[in-house]
């Protein structure tokens, strides 16, 4: 089977800075990946070099088997993306908004599918409000709507459930794993809430420096680390301590 996504010796640089440091992945199809880091770590920059935003200095990205280089239109239709700091236009209504993007992704019954998504994700009563007028809570979900507007096999997401209340944060995440069950989309999940992560994803790659810190399971990560949970593996990172129990073991002895 053709890996969902494969970045290989990916790197970008900004002038001296190094933001992104020859990373290389692959995730299999139907699988859901954590990508971890503090800010600054490049889990941002990579998610645009996989949606073909932001051109590599080198390497190479390959997304459902094309390459995003090259011929990233082929694979754009099938993929989309979502993140709460990313507005979507303010004057426009949110079915305008949904409207637009689905007729962008090519959805064959625009009309049917945005009633399907509202019923969904709950925004029935936000459809005629301009995007702008929206709270944050309320932007992540029409977000998350336009994301899952054209059905996609690879899903991006950064924060999905940020600035939402602790019950509407718990129904997304159990929307998510219903729809990659359903489906059996690739989901690239950035998120801050190691919870969530601990909950959705199947395998974690913790960045640093742009770089590939440590991956695996979430339970193999926290056995790896000797802690309880994902929280204390993720600040044993960005603090510096010890990598795990293998290194404590050799500096023990």
């Amino acid at each position: 089977m053709t890996p969902a996504i494969e970045v290989a010796d990916l790197r970008k640089e900004y002038g001296k800075i190094v933001a992104v440091d020859d990373l290389s992945f692959v995730v299999p199809g139907g699988a859901v990946l954590g990508l971890l880091g503090g800010n600054g770590a490049g889990k941002t920059t990579t998610i645009s070099m996989l949606l073909g935003l932001l051109e590599p200095t080198s390497g190479a990205v390959k997304v459902l088997g094309i390459d995003m280089l090259t011929q990233r239109f082929k694979a754009l239709p099938r993929m989309n993306f979502s993140s709460p700091y990313v507005d979507l236009p303010h004057r426009l209504t949110v079915r305008q908004n949904l409207d637009f993007y689905g007729r962008l992704y090519g959805v064959p019954d625009v009309k049917k599918r945005l009633a399907e998504i509202s019923d969904t994700l709950q925004i029935g009563d936000m459809l005629e409000r301009p995007a702008g007028a929206l709270s944050a809570g309320q932007k992540t979900r029409v977000a998350l709507a336009k994301a899952l507007i054209n059905k996609p096999d690879v899903l991006l997401l950064d924060e999905p459930t940020a600035s939402l209340d602790p019950d509407t944060a718990d129904w997304v995440r159990t929307l998510l794993k219903d729809y990659q069950r359903q489906t059996g989309a690739t989901i690239l999940l950035a998120s801050h809430n190691m919870s969530e992560v601990e909950r959705l994803c199947d395998d974690v790659i913790m960045m640093q420096q742009g770089k590939v810190f440590e991956r695996g399971a979430p339970g193999e990560l926290i056995a790896r680390f000797g802690r309880n949970d994902m929280e204390e593996v993720f600040l044993d990172m960005a603090r510096g301590r010890q990598r795990g129990l293998d290194d404590l073991k050799k500096v023990a002895e």
